[in-house]
């Protein structure tokens, strides 16, 4: 593709010196610096993170969801209750 571009007096001589400096031509030179530039823009902010519910818009009373682990042990609790064993007989 052909176009033309404006750079200042100063810019134009840097440029020509640094295409010369690097053995390539002013549209070589201009191509890669400015795919370069494209390369390593900076990434989009990601969107916030929303949490999905089920129902409502907050999370059940009780549950933390920044500690997942206390979920666990609240759901082994529910599903195995702590027995007591005195004398190897289940009180």
């Amino acid at each position: 593709m052909r176009t033309t571009i404006s750079l200042d007096d100063q810019l134009a001589k840097q440029v020509r010196r640094a295409a010369k400096a690097r053995g390539v031509s002013v549209s070589a030179f201009i191509a890669k610096t400015l795919d370069d530039a494209l390369k390593r823009r900076e990434p989009s902010e990601p969107p916030p993170f929303r949490l999905v519910t089920v129902r409502g818009v907050h999370t059940r009373p009780g549950v933390d969801l920044d500690r997942p682990r206390a979920l666990d042990a609240q759901d082994d609790e529910v599903r195995f209750p702590a027995t007591l064993v005195v004398a190897g007989r289940s009180v």
